[in-house]
């Protein structure tokens, strides 16, 4: 009982220690919004949007806007703000109070029924969700816009294969495409052949999936968009499983999951953890699929979404059977409660396909309560939750201190040796003004090779190279071996053993030092991040933060 109890305090203590983290700027302009509207306030929350990159454009209000419309916008792009944080309660809230305030027809409004719809599917009300949807897709066909119209086509899609209605998503899918094609958007197109995957997924035509989810994570590594890329490894592993080709599906789903967590898209991070857990079981290894398994049930019911937690407590059952029969019995209990609160027309058919899938045996077993809450263990486990949490706490701190500091050593070394490089480059332009002779014998740039060059001399030449390579995105170590003559794993040793570091590393710590030098030189952020071999500007922010602690905005306004 008190092992049991240990190890849940262990698994709550890895998780984000969010009761220590102060609330966001953005939140608490909105609440200061809240308690007293004006347009100082409003501005105030667009201005702190704008400093995060969430919108594409700095939002601004005249003092002679309407209360109205000042609200609309507010609380529309509050809901916007808590849909991207994945707090699915609050989103909704802001969003329908947003509806009330728009009247008759327009594309802003169509925007806000788009996104009503997708939390209503997020939330696991998908009555709701079609409903909102319809409203949309009515006024975008209007319109006449192809590009919304197969925006919205595609959240209604959506919503009918969650809803179990295939057929009617199969329909709407294929107008969609359609439609995406005459808008000649490769993006939306990416997305939308994403959705026809898991379409025909749930149609069991597990061929087709296979062939929708491939054109789609084609399209986005082409696009060069990471995280999307991601979201179709996982529609291709559920293809993959529906095939009895576990290996691949596993091979797929490792590799989308760190993308998924890296970009913190918890909900998708939850959805694949499931799937991966899946596969390990179809493969009989259900000790490796428990800790996905556990991780999912706890972000899901961080996320409110009872429908995917399902799957999260079946899976956790079944893979603790018999290993821990009193920890199944204690997941069996709450997928029981789940089931019994979310029966309906829709949640009765998503646990008929889950029976289906696996079978029930093990789920239709003795549901047995144990007794074992006694007040002592209770106390024991909620001290050791404060220690752990405060320990993580501060070790993460430490560990990013450490990255950090390291990081900045990294960067200041190679400011040096460009420095150095620079000033040498200088000197050899005033002896060649002087001798012709020496002019013909020192050319002008360097020989690739770097085979019998000094350390220092080493270290410049992957500098320069990595910084004349960074706009055209083409800096990779293969790339790199290719110009120095040498094969991939020799480079990669000799830069391991000349900077302590992994290549990947280093690399990184030569784009952010040369981001550092531009962003002090006054260039816009978005130019920065197209300089410095990022394709858009929140994936170059992101990156920026993490490596440094601070955001490029927050980098340019240091003291």
């Amino acid at each position: 009982m008190i092992k049991n109890l240990i190890c849940l305090v262990i698994l709550l203590a890895m998780c984000p220690i969010t009761a220590l983290a102060q609330q966001p700027a953005v939140e608490k302009a909105l609440d200061d919004y809240n308690r007293a509207p004006s347009v100082e306030a409003a501005n105030r929350f667009f201005s702190l949007l704008d400093q995060e990159e969430f919108t594409e454009e700095r939002i601004h209000f005249s003092p002679r806007v309407p209360a109205d419309s000042l609200r609309q916008q507010v609380w529309y792009w509050a809901s916007e703000w808590f849909y991207d944080k994945q707090d699915y309660t609050q989103s909704k809230d802001y969003g329908l109070k947003a509806l009330k305030l728009y009247h008759g027809s327009s594309d802003n409004k169509a925007d806000c029924l788009n996104l009503l719809g997708c939390i209503y599917v997020r939330l696991g009300d998908f009555k709701n969700a079609a409903a909102y949807a319809k409203q949309c897709l009515n006024i975008d066909m209007a319109s006449g816009d192809h590009d919304r119209i197969s925006s919205s086509m595609n959240t209604l899609a959506g919503i009918y294969m969650a809803a179990h209605q295939a057929d009617e998503a199969e329909k709407l899918i294929v107008q969609a495409i359609n439609h995406a094609d005459l808008a000649n958007n490769p993006a939306r197109k990416a997305v939308l052949l994403g959705t026809a995957s898991e379409i025909y997924h749930s149609l069991t035509q597990e061929e087709k999936a296979l062939d929708y989810a491939q054109q789609a994570y084609d399209l986005e590594q082409k696009l060069g968009r990471s995280l999307p890329a991601a979201y179709r490894l996982d529609q291709k592993a559920s293809a993959l499983m529906g095939l009895k080709r576990y290996e691949e599906a596993e091979k797929a789903l490792r590799e989308a999951i760190p993308v998924m967590r890296e970009q913190g898209d918890l909900h998708s991070l939850a959805i694949a953890s499931n799937h991966l857990g899946t596969c390990l079981i179809l493969q009989k290894r259900n000790d490796e699929a428990f800790p996905f398994f556990r991780e999912a049930a706890d972000l899901l019911v961080k996320m409110g979404d009872p429908v995917n937690e399902m799957y999260s407590r079946r899976g956790l059952c079944l893979s603790q059977w018999e290993s821990n029969p009193d920890s199944a019995r204690s997941e069996l209990n709450r997928f029981n409660f789940l089931k019994d609160s979310l029966y309906s027309s829709e949640s009765a058919e998503a646990l008929a396909r889950l029976n289906a899938e696996f079978g029930n045996d093990q789920l239709t077993l003795a549901n047995e309560q144990e007794r074992y809450a006694h007040i002592r263990d209770l106390v024991i486990a909620a001290l050791l939750l404060v220690l752990l949490a405060a320990g993580a706490w501060w070790i993460i701190r430490r560990q990013r201190h450490r990255q950090q500091q390291h990081i900045n050593k990294l960067m200041r070394e190679i400011e040096r040796l460009k420095a150095e490089s620079e000033a040498a480059r200088a000197a050899m332009a005033s002896s060649q003004e002087n001798s012709a002779d020496i002019e013909d014998a020192l050319p002008d740039e360097p020989a690739p090779t770097i085979v019998g060059v000094t350390e220092n001399e080493f270290l410049t030449r992957v500098i320069d190279f990595v910084n004349d390579h960074l706009e055209q995105g083409d800096f990779g170590l293969e790339n790199m071996a290719d110009h120095f003559a040498m094969s991939v794993s020799t480079l990669r040793r000799r830069l391991q053993d000349a900077t302590g570091v992994s290549p990947k590393s280093y690399i990184q710590a030569i784009q952010m030092q040369h981001a550092c030098n531009l962003l002090d030189s006054g260039l816009q952020i978005a130019d920065v991040a197209m300089q410095c071999g990022f394709t858009e500007p929140g994936s170059f922010t992101r990156t920026f933060k993490r490596v440094l602690g601070l955001t490029p905005t927050q980098y340019r306004a240091r003291a």
